[in-house]
């Protein structure tokens, strides 16, 4: 009786156990989470990076702290959450810079951009847009390259970072036009010669551009999607310009954790994603920063980064850029 006894008891501890293990492995986040990025505090993804901190906080009950960890072209970010434990507690908002370029510029990276990483869900675009000084007598994309070709050696482009080089030598070598790059230290100085005139000709993100597109100093010509953007609608794509198929560059954010994520953690905050962007409020405050919400499942944005990454590849090789 006593055995019998005994061996009941342990029958109802099991079961009685079983769902607050259940309740256990439902509970993140029952502490802080860290949303780690690669770029300095008032970049866009930064920017971009606070405002779903905010949004993931008010979905999920606990604080999503951001930290910032600039260098190496976000390198040092990256690795450190290839590194962390995949409990749910480090997480990264990050852009085609460490998953589309960065493999295919650098010999070396402390992360693999695949297998390092669990991808939850796409945040957003920063359309490029290829365009000119003004003063240039060209209106159309394929009047850029006619120009440029018949004036080769003289027709100069700015760049500078690499994601903005890949896609202006790529199309300078796809169209043979000519044109000679120049680089800067940053974007910033590499647009203002172009407005000045010191340059012909840039890539650049549809935000930045858009003071001096306003003033008139600067005319869009096309964007480097392989789809046209809702912020400039009436540009055409590079494809569509100068017939250059599958050309489809673009400066996208979206969130990972490291690898092996639990689902349940990929569940939550992909939702809470994905109801976030679908705000009006929130879509048209990343609207405002020059930016398009892209919200996605899990697949889908597993599917656009590894697209991405072969994409990037192939015009990195096309730009003649050797890795580092």
């Amino acid at each position: 009786m006593q055995r019998r006894h005994f061996n009941q008891m342990l029958s109802t501890f099991a079961l009685g156990a079983l769902p607050a293990a259940v309740r256990a492995q439902g509970a993140w986040p029952d502490k802080p989470v860290k949303i780690v990025i690669g770029f300095g505090p008032g970049s866009g993804t930064d920017i971009i990076a606070r405002l779903m901190a905010e949004e993931l906080r008010q979905a999920l009950g606990q604080p999503f702290v951001v930290e910032n960890r600039p260098g190496a072209s976000a390198q040092i970010a990256a690795g450190a959450v290839a590194k962390s434990p995949n409990d749910g507690y480090t997480l990264m908002l990050t852009s085609n810079t460490t998953h589309s370029v960065n493999p295919h510029l650098f010999k070396k990276l402390p992360y693999d951009p695949m297998a390092d990483f669990t991808p939850i869900g796409g945040v957003a675009y920063f359309p490029f847009i290829l365009a000119v000084n003004a003063s240039l007598p060209v209106r159309t994309a394929q009047e850029l390259v006619t120009y440029a070709q018949q004036n080769k050696g003289k027709v100069a482009y700015a760049y500078g970072t690499p994601t903005v080089q890949i896609p202006a030598e790529a199309i300078n070598r796809l169209k043979d036009m000519g044109a000679i790059g120049v680089p800067y230290k940053s974007s910033p100085p590499a647009l203002t010669d172009v407005v000045g005139g010191q340059a012909q000709f840039l890539v650049v993100d549809l935000a930045s551009a858009k003071p001096h597109l306003q003033s008139g100093r600067l005319r869009a010509l096309a964007v480097t999607m392989a789809r046209r953007s809702s912020l400039a609608p009436e540009l055409p794509t590079v494809g569509e310009a100068l017939g250059l198929r599958d050309f489809d560059l673009a400066a996208w954010t979206g969130m990972f954790g490291p690898a092996n994520l639990p689902k349940d953690v990929v569940d939550k905050v992909s939702g809470a994603l994905q109801r976030a962007l679908a705000r009006p409020e929130v879509r048209d405050r990343i609207i405002g920063m020059g930016a398009e919400p892209t919200p996605s499942d899990p697949a889908t944005f597993s599917a656009l980064v590894k697209r991405q990454l072969e994409v990037w590849g192939k015009n990195v090789q096309l730009a003649g850029i050797q890795p580092e």
